[in-house]
């Protein structure tokens, strides 16, 4: 595994940076707790002049309350098939979805069907608690609320969503399984050409991302500069891309400490 510090990345490339994408779970949080220092880390990369956009696996219900309350400039949700942001110049939340109501209730019975084949298929998984306020897709809890599986398990899970025509990712607590070929990377393309008029294309040495979890590799082999947070090695061997960067702590706190080098090379007003 060829990781490389956080202390290695130069200054002058995190000076140049405008834009930060971020997972939240093990990333963000710290143990499945948002932490005063994470918090307070996003806060402080926005003040600096940074954009800071979140993306996640967890559900459309999550992402209103984020889009709403945190210090963020938008997140992506259920693994790229929507975004949301706050618009403070009207006091209101928008959303771009992939799907209308009526296509995402036309999936709804197969989401069903492969439900009931993977929790009576893998014993000790079950459905994620957050499957409620979900919209897209299927999410499969192997250790965030139930005793962790072993790595057969969560293969297994995989190649049931996979059979039934399913694109499936692991996190560091679910596997989640959607009907589409969308992913992190997907959205986090559309919503800076559609918010921002950006081509992430032409803007990649300005942008970075931060994550832990497979369903990261696709953003970590896009951006040449992205960062893993220390707890990244625990599925290095889930991963067929790593980040170029690793901060020295896990979770919230490597979060925070990425957020400081990066408001230490802002150039000075």
């Amino acid at each position: 595994m060829s990781l490389r510090p956080l202390s290695e990345l130069p200054r002058t490339v995190a000076a140049q940076m405008h834009t930060v994408f971020s997972d939240i779970d093990d990333t963000i949080t710290t143990d499945g707790q948002l932490t005063p220092p994470a918090y307070a880390a996003m806060d402080r990369l926005r003040r600096a002049g940074l954009r800071v956009i979140l993306i996640t696996g967890r559900p459309a219900g999550w992402c209103d309350h984020i889009a709403r309350m945190w210090p963020v400039d938008g997140v992506i949700g259920e693994n790229g098939a929507f975004y949301y942001w706050y618009d403070h110049a009207v006091h209101k939340l928008r959303s771009r979805h992939l799907l209308d109501a009526s296509e995402r209730r036309a999936q709804a019975d197969k989401l069903c069907a492969v439900r009931e084949t993977i929790l009576r298929e893998v014993p000790g998984c079950a459905v994620a608690s957050d499957q409620f306020c979900r919209l897209y897709d299927l999410a499969i809890d192997f250790c965030e609320d139930v005793p962790a599986l072993p790595d057969a398990a969560i293969d297994r899970i995989v190649a049931l969503m996979e059979e039934a025509g399913m694109t499936a990712k692991v996190s560091s607590i679910h596997v989640n399984g959607w009907f589409g070929q969308y992913d992190k990377l997907s959205m986090a393309q559309l919503m800076l050409r559609e918010r921002y008029q950006l081509d992430l294309a032409q803007e990649r040495e300005r942008c970075l991302f931060v994550g832990d979890s497979p369903n990261d590799a696709p953003m970590f082999a896009y951006l040449q500069h992205a960062v893993g947070v220390a707890n990244v090695r625990d599925l290095a061997e889930r991963m067929n891309s790593l980040p170029a960067y690793i901060t020295a702590s896990r979770g919230g706190a490597g979060f925070a400490e990425l957020a400081e080098a990066l408001v230490a090379a802002r150039p000075k007003a």
